[in-house]
Formats: C-alpha cells, sequence, structure tokens
C-alpha cells in the first residue's frame, strides 16, 4: 500500500493543521476499513458524499461497491455491514453500531448508513458530527431486556442528584436508552426507516410483558438526548417508543421534522430545551402526551423551554398503535376513547417555565385538548396558539392551569402564566367539560387574549350542574378533570386578571342548562360579538366576584356592564 503523507508546499514546508488532520483521517477509515476485512466481514464501500455537516442532502447511500472507504473524502458515508452488523433481527447489533459511530467520530464526522434490514441493539451512544441514516426497509429494534446475571444489555441508568425526586424516574435518566447521547452536539437522524422500542419498558407498574424501569439492563426511551446543541431528526417513525419517544433535556438548536410517532406513553418531551422547530409531525399516543413540553428540574437548576415553535402537527389518542404508520387507522375501543390523551400539553413538569412560544396550525383528534400548565413555580409568559382544529375532544379543549403543587426545591415560589394568545381554533364534539382558565387564590392567569374561536360541546349539563362550585385543589396534579363536574358549557374562568374575548362561539349538541360562561374571581373581563348556544333557556354568564366587566356587540346578548359584582346571573 501506498504511504500515505500531507502534501505541502515544497520539500522543506512543514505540513498545516488541515494536512496533519487529513492524514489522520485517512488513516483511521483504511483501519477500519481493514479491521472488518481482517474479521472475515466484507468491506463494503462507504458512499462518497459531498464535502459539509452531515445531512440528507450529502448523502448517496445508493452508491456503493467493493471497494474500501475513499478516505480522502470528509463526510464518508460508513455502511454498518462493514462493520459486522448483521440486520437479521435476530443477532444483537449494537455493537457493530457503536464500532461505526465511533469510527466517523473519530475520522472528524460523517453518515452511518443503516441498509434495509432489522437491527436488534441495545444502546446506541451517539457522538458529535455523526448522522445516523436509516434508509427505507431499516429497522432499529430494541432487544429484550436480558435475564438476571448476564452481562449485556441497556446501558445502566446514570446517577442523579439531591433533585431526582422532583421528577418521575424516566425524566431523571438518559443513558438507559434505545439511542443515547450526552454533551454532543453537530449530529443528526434521518431517514425513512424505523425505530421499534419492542423491548422498552414503558415504566408502568401495570406492564405484564415488560421489566421495570429501573430493573438491571432495561431500557425504557427509544431516543434521549442532554445537553447537546445542533440536533436534527428528521423523516423516519418511532413505534412503541418506551416511556418517552423521544426525551430531549436541555437541547438547543434542535429541529424535530416530519417523524411518525406511533407510541404506547409520550411521544416526544421537550424538556429545558431553547431555540427548537418541531413540524410535520403525526403522534398517536393513546395512553399519554403526543407532543410534551416541559421544564423540569431534571438538569439539578431550573430553566425554561424558550423560543419554541410547533407547526403543521397531527396528535391524536384515539387510534391503535400501529395503526397509524400501517394506514390502518383502528379506533381504540369505545369503551377506551374517553381516556384517551394524545394532546400536545405544556406541564406537568413545570420549574423552569415556557417563554417565547408559538403553536400553529395543528390538529388534534379524539384526544385530550390543548394545555398549559404551570404548577411547580415556572414563569409561562408570551406564548401563542393559533390555528388549532380539533375534533372528538374528551375533556376541556383548552385547559391553562396556574398551580403551587410545587414539586421542586423548598424555596420555590408559585409561578405565572400571562400574556397569553389564542386565536382561530375550532373544537367540535367536545365532551361535557368546558374550556377552563383557572389560577389559584393570590395568583391569577393574567393577560389573556382569546379570539376568533368556535368550540362545539356535547352539552346536557343539568340545572345541579350548573350550581356546581368546583374545588380549589391548588396542590394537586393538573388535569381538567380535577375539579370534577363544571357549571358552565363553554368557558369556566377563575382567579384570572385581564381577559379579552372577541368573536367566540359557543354551540351544544344537546339543550344545556348550564351558562355558557361561568366567570369567577376575575379583574377586568371584556368580551365583544360572543355568542351562545341557542335556543336555550340557560343564561349566558355567571359572574360572581367580578370586577371591571363589558359584554357587546353581542346578537344574542344583552349589552352589559359592570363596575363590580358579587353574584350576577343574566
Amino acid at each position: 500500500m501506498a504511504t500515505l503523507r500531507p502534501q505541502g508546499h515544497g520539500p522543506n514546508r512543514c505540513a498545516s493543521k488541515k494536512d496533519t488532520f487529513l492524514f489522520d483521517r485517512r488513516r483511521l477509515l483504511l483501519l477500519a476499513a481493514r479491521g472488518a476485512v481482517l474479521a472475515g466481514v466484507p468491506a463494503v464501500s462507504q458512499a462518497v458524499t459531498t464535502p459539509g455537516r452531515a445531512g440528507l442532502g450529502s448523502i448517496s447511500p445508493g452508491r456503493t461497491s467493493e471497494a474500501t472507504a475513499d478516505a480522502d473524502t470528509p463526510n464518508a458515508t460508513l455502511n454498518l455491514k462493514a462493520f459486522g452488523a448483521t440486520g437479521d433481527g435476530q443477532t444483537i447489533d449494537s455493537p457493530a453500531i457503536n464500532r461505526a459511530i465511533e469510527a466517523a467520530a473519530a475520522a472528524g464526522g460523517g453518515t452511518v448508513y443503516f441498509p434495509a434490514g432489522t437491527y436488534a441493539s441495545y444502546s446506541i451512544r451517539l457522538k458529535s458530527h455523526v448522522c445516523l441514516y436509516l434508509d427505507q426497509g431499516a429497522t432499529i429494534v430494541a432487544a429484550a431486556t436480558p435475564l438476571e446475571g448476564t452481562t449485556s444489555g441497556y446501558d445502566a441508568a446514570e446517577p442523579q442528584g439531591d433533585w431526582e425526586p422532583y421528577q418521575d424516574y424516566g425524566h431523571n435518566h438518559w443513558h438507559n436508552s434505545l439511542i443515547w447521547g450526552e454533551g454532543i452536539h453537530d449530529f443528526s437522524i434521518l431517514g425513512p426507516g424505523l425505530i421499534w422500542g419492542k423491548g422498552l419498558s414503558r415504566g408502568h407498574s401495570s406492564d405484564k410483558d415488560l421489566p421495570d424501569p429501573t430493573t438491571r439492563g432495561a431500557g425504557n426511551k427509544a431516543i434521549a438526548l442532554k445537553n447537546c446543541y445542533n440536533v436534527t431528526l428528521r423523516d423516519f417513525c418511532i413505534l412503541k417508543g418506551g416511556w418517552f419517544g423521544i426525551l430531549a433535556t436541555g437541547v438547543d438548536n434542535l429541529t424535530i421534522d416530519n417523524l411518525k410517532i406511533d407510541t404506547d406513553r409520550d411521544g416526544m418531551d421537550l424538556d429545558c430545551c431553547r431555540n427548537v422547530r418541531v413540524s410535520n409531525c403525526s403522534v398517536n399516543s393513546p395512553y399519554d402526551d403526543g407532543i410534551c413540553p416541559k421544564s423540569s428540574f431534571a438538569l439539578g437548576y431550573a430553566r425554561p423551554t424558550e423560543n419554541l415553535t410547533i407547526t403543521n402537527c397531527f396528535v391524536t389518542g384515539g387510534y391503535e398503535i400501529g395503526s397509524l404508520l400501517d394506514g390502518s387507522w383502528r379506533l381504540m375501543p369505545d369503551s377506551f376513547l374517553p381516556r384517551a390523551t394524545g394532546r400536545i400539553k405544556f406541564g406537568t413538569e413545570s420549574n423552569g417555565g415556557f417563554r417565547n412560544i408559538t403553536v400553529s396550525n395543528c390538529v388534534f383528534e379524539h384526544s385530550r385538548g390543548l394545555a398549559l400548565e404551570s404548577v411547580d413555580g415556572a414563569l409561562c409568559e408570551d406564548i401563542t396558539f393559533v390555528g388549532i382544529a380539533m375534533r372528538g375532544i374528551v375533556n376541556a379543549p383548552l385547559f391553562l392551569r396556574l398551580g403551587e403543587r410545587m414539586r421542586g426545591p423548598k424555596d420555590a415560589k408559585v409561578g405565572t402564566l400571562k400574556r397569553i394568545l389564542i386565536s382561530n381554533v375550532t373544537s367540535y364534539d367536545a365532551l361535557q367539560l368546558p374550556s377552563i382558565l383557572s389560577g389559584v387564590p393570590g395568583h391569577p392567569i393574567e393577560d389573556v387574549k382569546i379570539s376568533d374561536v368556535y368550540l362545539h360541546q356535547v352539552g346536557g349539563g343539568d340545572a345541579g350542574m350548573a350550581r356546581v362550585q368546583p374545588p380549589e385543589r391548588e396542590k394537586e396534579y393538573p388535569e381538567p378533570t380535577m375539579f370534577g363536574a363544571m357549571p358552565a358549557t363553554g368557558f369556566f374562568v377563575r382567579h384570572v386578571r385581564n381577559l379579552e374575548m372577541s368573536n367566540v362561539e359557543i354551540a351544544a349538541e344537546q339543550p344545556d342548562q348550564r351558562p355558557a360562561f361561568a366567570l369567577v374571581d376575575v379583574e377586568g373581563a371584556d368580551l365583544f360579538r360572543v355568542r351562545v348556544p341557542r335556543p336555550s333557556v340557560a343564561p349566558a354568564f355567571s359572574l360572581k366576584q367580578v370586577a371591571n366587566f363589558r359584554v357587546f356587540g353581542s346578537q344574542f346578548v344583552p349589552d352589559k356592564s359592570f363596575q363590580q359584582v358579587d353574584e350576577q346571573v343574566f
């Protein structure tokens, strides 16, 4: 073999840093290819790629040959078969996958190519400047947890600090996952293939066929990322992702695009992340939330999730797992549908807060409604929801909750929920719970504008429900069902300051004896052009301890204005 040496500019010139880097890169790649041959594995070529950061546009998976890798080419594509992977669905291929990732990283970066096949795996460890590309027909499947006493299995859950009790077990650990990365940057997972968390624990004590998540060698997440930046996840599918399909904690500059997730718990959790773009994703998660931004204490300090956009996404909890991916769209049984989850929810873990958030052009079907929760001291500010279409919502179409569960450090204070804009929202066939905006005494939700909203409810509330005074339950886990039956058809608003509604219509399928709007302890409510169910014997409004109230310009609701009212129904 010819000696590789850096090319200088003359016999007496020293090699540049770039030349030295290329020399090391060539040697590493050639050694990797030679090692594969010595091991009896065909040295399938790495496809030649264009220079630049590893990404979808820089690879050519189809261009392979029997030659060794072109070590002169930056960002080469390393075929897993050259590192001993079988893709037979039986052999544990994670050692080969990790060898390929290490080789790409050592060479300065590149793409690890998964050709069609089924790659049974334990933990896959991501590295900076490395792309995993899952080709059509390629599946990474989470292997079953090995028997007690064996040495194989998923990487051990890393130790956690004194703050572990502030979050559930799944939020506090990342290494015990099918695919994980910590403290790395500039990497991606791309391609139309599948990640199947078949052997992952869901973290439910009721699971009979899967291990407890704390079992030695068990894994409980499909993809887990901690303290990373410049990350792209695009085009692949996740089936049964375990506790989380994607858990991203402290990840900045994150792009998640065109994923299809069909899973048995959360689709994706974006925890303490900054500068995140989620777009064009479809998530079916009957038993838990679909897209779930959080701001927990899992990093050991409170860090907000901020500068986040979620757009053009579909979330549902109404279909059997797997039927989104195979296109059969089999509905869950009627007995299950009222319990479906599958929504976009901010919280429940909410220590750091949510700031500068936009959710736009998203569709909900057979799921719970949109939820924004601050119950652990989070400062939730400057948040916009626009262009949301919902059908078959199983509880409140909109749920804004400021509470004081305070699961976190003892010195934390109750958070805020302010400057919230909600517009262009339609909901059809929601169950009896109205939309709920509820702070707690002394800590109101503030500065909320709701406009161009149509809420169609099933109705059927009776006079007894109209007289209900919902309990406060300040310290309980937040869910729209936490208050029980509610005394309103369209909106229940309590402990709120500065509320503006315009062009809001409430419709009911069945006659409902509850008022369309019930306001309790509200300071500054301005409503313009509202419509209530017709015909109806129920009042439009119920007001208790309300100040600076006005409704005007509505066709079937008389103009009213109150500076202060203890109790009024009209």
